[in-house]
């Protein structure tokens, strides 16, 4: 499937793209699950479609799995694997220190919006974004009314857009500073009415297949959320924030057995990952890379199985 070139020189600026790139997959839906940096393992499938050249029409994700989605929509392999393992190794990429600076635990403006220029620390292929025909859905959740919102391409106009709302979907509670887009402000889409699967999303863009990477294990199951004196008092003011903590582990386990269900229709493919030991905190580069591999070991066992079920989609 591997079909089209990558543009060159990426850049901020909304240009008009010299090249389209196509996609090859029409009627299955890709969706990456959150897990911070649990997605050390689980870059290894986004690295494995890019470099099969498996080009899904539509990819939805939600926490780290919008920027395993923004890796994907530039086409860049190697982009999925270092933003959870070697960009750890940044200095500014965060610490308890930059939480008490209020950056937050991962010092996210820095991660998402001062990094991405072909001058900065961590580039971003602004030129393949353009090009490629994905459409996608990057959801998080807004604080002060509960509900979920989901951005797509036509919501993105300069390279900001896309990464600002990356990182909206990926602010943890307490650990990262929420985030403003226009009249409302967002944190971690985890919280909202799936759990941290952008399967509401991929249905309402009219899906009935889905590939859906996870990360966590087949049979995990997400126990009762507690809600500590810290979180109730930060977020006094916005009840639905607390609300969406203590109603995370029933919707995200809900939202999984959807899936398993799914599953046995022969309408998903779930990447379980079933070496994953790492915390979605997890910043040591060597666990991080070790991590990885075992991802890579996994990733390529079930390749032939996955690209069966999506070409059997088509």
């Amino acid at each position: 499937m591997n079909d089209s070139p990558n543009p060159q020189s990426p850049a901020s600026e909304s240009i008009v793209p010299a090249t389209v790139l196509p996609t090859n997959v029409h009627n299955t839906a890709l969706i990456f699950e959150g897990g911070g940096m649990r997605a050390a393992y689980t870059s290894a499938v986004c690295a494995m479609l890019i470099n099969e050249g498996v080009w899904f029409d539509w990819v939805g994700g939600i926490s780290a799995g919008s920027s395993l989605s923004a890796s994907y929509l530039a086409r860049d392999a190697k982009r999925a694997k270092e933003s959870f393992v070697d960009f750890a190794a940044d200095p500014n990429f965060g610490s308890w220190r930059t939480w008490l600076e209020g950056k937050g635990r991962f010092s996210a403006e820095y991660i998402y919006e001062q990094t991405a220029e072909p001058h900065q620390a961590f580039p971003y292929d602004w030129a393949t974004y353009q090009a490629n025909q994905t459409d996608f859905g990057i959801g998080a959740f807004e604080m002060r009314t509960g509900k979920m919102h989901y951005w797509s391409r036509s919501d993105v106009s300069v390279m900001r857009d896309l990464l600002v709302r990356v990182r909206a979907s990926s602010s943890l509670p307490i650990l990262m500073p929420p985030v403003t887009i226009g009249d409302n402000v967002f944190v971690d889409g985890a919280l909202g009415p799936t759990g941290g699967f952008a399967l509401d999303a991929a249905k309402r863009a009219g899906y009935e297949r889905f590939l859906v990477v996870m990360t966590r294990s087949r049979d995990y199951y997400k126990p009762p959320a507690r809600v500590s004196t810290l979180i109730r008092q930060v977020f006094r003011k916005h009840p639905a924030v607390i609300n969406g903590i203590l109603q995370r582990p029933a919707r995200y386990n809900h939202t999984r057995a959807e899936l398993f269900d799914l599953e046995k229709e022969g309408r998903a493919y779930l990447f379980c990952p079933e070496n994953l030991t790492i915390s979605n905190s997890e910043t040591n580069v060597a666990k991080l890379e070790h991590q990885y591999r075992l991802g890579e070991i996994q990733t390529a066992r079930e390749q032939a199985a996955m690209l069966d079920f999506i070409h059997a989609g088509e």
